[in-house]
């Protein structure tokens, strides 16, 4: 054989011999352990191995079985207990451990009896050994009473194992363990059984027999634990009690002695303190009062000097003011005068002139929105004033009542310092108004300069009347706080006296209180402080924002005077009529706004006067109003002749009185046969002559004839 061919036979029995390696390694199946391989091949007997085996696709088939240990678990419960032999029922949980036996052949007989799935399968296990364990478990049982089942359970257990035997088909027993023990519950046991009903009997008695030796044994336990509490508790009392009585007689002696002392520490401390608050009380009364009389005499003078510096002040400004508009005015009739000339011959800027009438036409229709703005502002700067002067009197009010509380000394003091507060507000305010009415009056002033000036003097009249008017009411207040603060000192030197009286024996009680009432009546004052502080700003800021008004509108007027220079004569005079067409109708506006308040105060002043009066209303001409009045004059006098008459009270004392009627007594002496037909007829006559005035025309004439027919009647009967 050449070598080529040996090589070639050689590498190809090594590639054959390679391949056949590899095709072994590749179908060579191992398995775990714990499980066996059953390869079927084309014997007549399977192959089984427990550690692998090669499996040829299509030729060999090959299957797994598990015969690792498995549990199988028998839980009886309730009715399905397990009955033991003295017939009482138990709930039992065994665990039986199982496994395929680690043999050929068994492992043959459980594949073809149950097959290689399902004889790893738990479930199918379970359904396989459950009735034949049951069975045992049963068996068993019935030979063992239930308190045999916890005392021999290792016998038990070998028992049943004994019972089921190792050998299952291919499967072996390895152990059982009892997992739960307990007996069953009586409510679930059927008493319609033989033997549950024996079960409930046994259960039943042994229970009670139980329960019974039990509470034999605590009964004894509790009487003679209580017999022992009550022998240590009856020593125990007595020695305590013994214990309280010495500690108390012990006691009472040291406290009627404490006692006795404090009694008379007390006393002479109580003393003491009276005699020193009484005289504490007078010295502080003292000083206060002379403190209060310097503060008021002190504030007193130093008002008198501000209120007459600022009369002064008052009084240059409103002479160097008016010099001022007097000046103005001059300049101005001068320039008017020169631009009347000018204007003169400027009559070719007619249309233009128009064209700035229609312009000033607008602007006088924007001054008109103005004045009406100016209006409100009076209006609501009026309502700002009530709703201050009721804010005033409410605190007023308040304060009074808290002062009410106080010591009458105190009140005097406190209401004579409010009244003066209120008239030096009023002062200020009086003082405030004054300046703005001459300010707005020097407005005015310088406003109407280009027309005449025609509203000045009244302005300046209103201004003054303003003035002296508010001057009146603050003399007024200040004679009102002069009269109360005399009121205040008389009532508190009378009140302090009557303090020193009633100290000795309400001091502590009048000190507290005093104490209470000083701390809120320091409150009150602060806040009335806050309060006027807070209203003087807003006064003077409302100053502010109308002189800042004012300047605008004097800046405004000096535009429009400037802006009037440019009209014709014709325009000039045009304009020069609405100005003092405006300034008549703010003339009498003002007018009949000063005639109003005079009529308001008077109303006031009258609706005070009338206030407790009676009036009965009556109407009719002047005539009337003469006769009512005599008639009036006529009954006072009558009243008074009767009040002060002793005379006419004894002759018309049963008329005053009602015993007598009047009428009735002058019919029946007119009735009488003895009266004179002169007297008759002349009375009658009387009656008719007063009844003529006021009767109608035909009443008249009847009255008339009436009265000449007994004027025939009585002559004829004279001269009969």
């Amino acid at each position: 054989m050449d070598p080529i061919t040996l090589v070639a036979a050689v590498g190809g029995g090594v590639i054959l011999l390679t391949g056949i390696i590899l095709t072994i390694v590749r179908l060579y199946r191992q398995v775990d352990q714990g499980k066996v391989l059953i390869v079927n091949t084309l014997k007549h007997e399977p192959l089984v191995t427990f550690s692998g085996a090669v499996v040829f696709p299509i030729i060999n088939r090959a299957e797994v079985m598990d015969i690792s240990l498995k549990t199988v678990e028998i839980d009886r419960r309730g009715k399905e207990g397990l009955i033991c032999q003295d017939n009482i029922r138990a709930d039992i949980k065994v665990t039986f451990f199982v496994r395929v036996n680690k043999t050929r052949e068994d492992v043959l007989k459980v594949a073809q009896s149950i097959g290689c799935v399902r004889a790893s399968d738990q479930e199918t296990l379970e359904k396989l050994f459950e009735a034949k364990f049951s069975e045992a478990l049963k068996t068993v049982g019935k030979n063992f009473n239930f308190v045999d089942l916890y005392t021999k359970r290792a016998e038990i257990k070998d028992n049943v194992v004994e019972v089921i035997g190792r050998d299952l088909n291919g499967y072996m027993l390895e152990d059982c363990a009892i997992d739960y023990l307990e007996q069953t519950p009586v409510e679930m046991l059927d008493k319609d059984n033989i033997l549950d009903a024996e079960g409930i009997r046994k259960i039943t008695k042994l229970t009670t027999e139980q329960n019974i030796v039990t509470n034999e044994l605590k009964q004894t336990e509790r009487q003679a634990v209580t017999k022992r509490n009550v022998e240590a508790d009856q020593s125990i009392f007595e020695l305590e009690r013994q214990r309280e009585e010495a500690a108390a007689k012990q006691k009472r002696a040291i406290e009627s002695v404490q006692a006795e002392e404090s009694a008379e520490a007390e006393r002479v401390k109580q003393e003491q303190y009276s005699k020193a608050q009484l005289a504490r009380i007078k010295a502080e009364q003292e000083i206060l009062v002379q403190e209060q009389n310097k503060t008021r005499d002190i504030e007193v003078a130093q008002k008198h000097r501000e209120r007459e510096v600022s009369v002064e002040a008052e009084n240059v400004e409103r002479a160097r003011s008016l010099a001022a508009i007097g000046r103005e005015r001059e300049t101005e009739l001068e320039r008017i005068a020169k631009e009347r000339a000018l204007e003169e011959q400027k009559k070719d800027i007619a249309d233009v002139v128009r064209a700035r009438i229609a312009v000033e036409k607008t602007v006088a229709q924007e001054e008109e929105r103005i004045k009406d703005l100016r209006v409100e502002s009076d209006a609501l700067r009026k309502k700002q004033a009530l709703i201050i002067t009721a804010e005033g009197q409410a605190q007023e009010k308040t304060v009074k009542d808290v002062n009410a509380a106080k010591a009458n000394s105190e009140m005097a003091v406190y209401m004579a310092k409010e009244k003066l507060t209120l008239a030096e507000a009023d002062l200020e305010a009086a003082d405030k108004t004054a300046k703005a009415k001459t300010r707005l009056a020097e407005g005015i002033q310088a406003e109407a300069a280009a027309t005449g000036l025609a509203g000045i003097r009244v302005k300046e009249a209103d201004a003054a009347a303003t003035e002296k008017l508010g001057m009146a009411q603050v003399r007024v207040q200040e004679a009102e706080a002069g009269v109360i603060e005399k009121q205040g000192h008389a009532q508190a030197q009378a009140v302090r006296e009557k303090l020193l009286a009633e100290a000795a024996g309400e001091q502590e009680k009048g000190l507290a209180r005093a104490r209470v009432q000083e701390a809120e009546a320091v409150a009150i004052q602060k806040r009335g402080e806050a309060e006027a502080i807070a209203t003087k700003e807003k006064q003077l800021a409302e100053a502010a924002a109308i002189q800042e008004k004012l300047l605008a509108e004097a800046r405004g007027l000096a535009e429009k005077a400037a802006s009037m220079k440019l009209m014709d004569g014709v325009g000039r005079e045009h304009e020069e009529f609405r100005l003092r067409l405006g300034k008549e109708r703010d003339v009498e506006l003002e007018t009949i706004r000063v005639r109003k308040d005079i009529a308001q105060a008077q109303a006031e002043v009258l609706a005070k006067a009338f206030a407790n009066s009676k009036f009965n209303i009556v109407g009719g001409d002047g005539e009337f109003f003469e006769r009512f009045v005599k008639a009036v004059s006529f009954g006072t006098a009558v009243d008074g002749a009767l009040d002060h008459s002793e005379s006419l009270k004894k002759a018309l004392g049963g008329y005053v009185n009602g015993e007598k009627d009047l009428p009735a007594d002058l019919k029946e002496i007119l009735s009488k046969p003895g009266l004179s037909n002169d007297a008759q007829n002349l009375a009658v006559a009387a009656l008719l002559h007063r009844m003529t005035p006021s009767a109608t025309d035909a009443t008249a004439a009847s009255l008339k004839a009436l009265l000449g027919s007994d004027g025939k009647a009585a002559s004829a009967d004279k001269q009969g």
